[in-house]
């Protein structure tokens, strides 16, 4: 499928130019409803990788509903557990309800099936992910898709980070476009790389696309986008306000994103042996990862004059976790979201460290 994916990092201009595609479409499509004006404000949500964790994210979503305050956003991102949520949370509160489902009701098996070490070592992962390509299947279908493409051709964009590994580039999927193609082909290749996204190297099986190149067709292999970045809004080259002001247009800018994880670091006592020491040091990489991203992102909506809004899993959420995709650790994750939304979520203005001391960082 043509004009699909992006090499994040690489030349933008063909994305820059869908972008303003998507203005004019956007335009058109007031224009027809009868709206006159300035164009209303732009609302971004970027959602984060996290595993499990991405229940906060469900709950902070349904909590944002029940409020009657949840803006439609222009622009969903998303990366691992974020891929898994970004299209329901792009089409709104009808799929709250599946949300919740998902990020409440799953266990374990629901979405893994271990292998024995010997298989997992000589193959290609330690766990199949069978069981969540089937869940993803069941909840992603062509009427979801119509639904998307949809609202693309209204100009609204839904994107989603793979990670090329053997590129080693991290790889943006335009899913309104691949949705608009309509079809089996189209709806495989979607649920292909939601799953994609979300399958931690050497955890879960890779995903492989088939690709041409100069006329030979191979195939890559596609792992968790959280290996490039645990979240993204759009690529820095991208200069929204700049290419905005050149295609005649003026307009409010707000972005959201969401960090399915807390930003604190966790105290925990580290066995003195290789998988504790390695498992720890990698974790830590992560936070620090996630840390980091959120200072890019917020350094480019300030260059572009957009309002910055994090939310994160606060400190005090301190539920026993014994395994992944904990059932009671989700349900009661989800709740936390879902309280904290329904209160008037605490959206920090700047990334964590980032305000002078004395100085309030909160905002609503």
């Amino acid at each position: 499928m043509a004009g699909v994916r992006y090499v994040a990092g690489g030349d933008m201009t063909e994305l820059a130019r869908v972008g303003l595609e998507a203005l004019r479409r956007e335009q058109d499509y007031l224009a027809k409803q009868g709206h006159q004006g300035a164009l209303p404000p732009a609302v971004y949500l970027a959602i984060s990788g996290g595993g499990d964790n991405g229940a906060f994210t469900a709950g902070l979503m349904n909590g944002w509903t029940a409020t009657g305050t949840r803006p439609e956003f222009k622009l969903v991102t998303g990366i691992s557990t974020g891929a898994l949520i970004a299209p329901f949370v792009f089409l709104g509160p009808k799929y709250d309800a599946t949300l919740k489902k998902v990020y409440t009701t799953i266990s374990p098996k629901d979405v893994l099936e271990p292998r024995s070490f010997i298989a997992g070592v000589l193959g290609d992962a330690m766990a199949d992910n069978a069981p969540l390509l089937q869940l993803t299947r069941q909840s992603v279908d062509e009427d979801m898709l119509k639904a998307i493409a949809a609202e693309y051709a209204k100009g609204r964009f839904l994107l989603i980070a793979t990670a090329d590994l053997d590129a080693r580039r991290p790889i943006i999927w335009n899913m309104g476009k691949i949705a608009s193609y309509g079809g089996p082909k189209a709806l495989d290749l979607f649920v292909r790389i939601m799953i994609a996204s979300a399958s931690i190297p050497g955890g879960f099986p890779p995903t492989m696309f088939d690709v041409e190149v100069d006329g030979k067709a191979y195939q890559e292999m596609h792992v968790d986008g959280g290996i490039m970045a645990q979240v993204f809004a759009y690529p820095a080259a991208i200069r929204v306000k700049e290419l905005a002001a050149a295609a005649g247009v003026t307009r409010e800018r707000r972005l959201y994103v969401i960090r399915n994880a807390r930003l604190d670091p966790d105290w925990a006592q580290v066995e003195r042996n290789t998988m504790s020491i390695a498992g720890r040091a990698v974790t830590s990489l992560i936070h620090s990862q996630g840390i980091g991203d959120l200072y890019r992102i917020y350094a480019t909506a300030q260059r572009d004059g957009v309002d910055f809004n994090l939310g994160f899993i606060p400190s005090s959420f301190n539920a026993p976790h014994k395994e992944e995709f904990d059932n009671q650790y989700m349900r009661k994750l989800y709740d936390t979201g879902y309280d904290m939304a329904l209160q008037g979520f605490p959206w920090l203005k700047v990334p964590p460290g980032f305000a002078p001391p004395g100085a309030a960082a909160a905002g609503k």
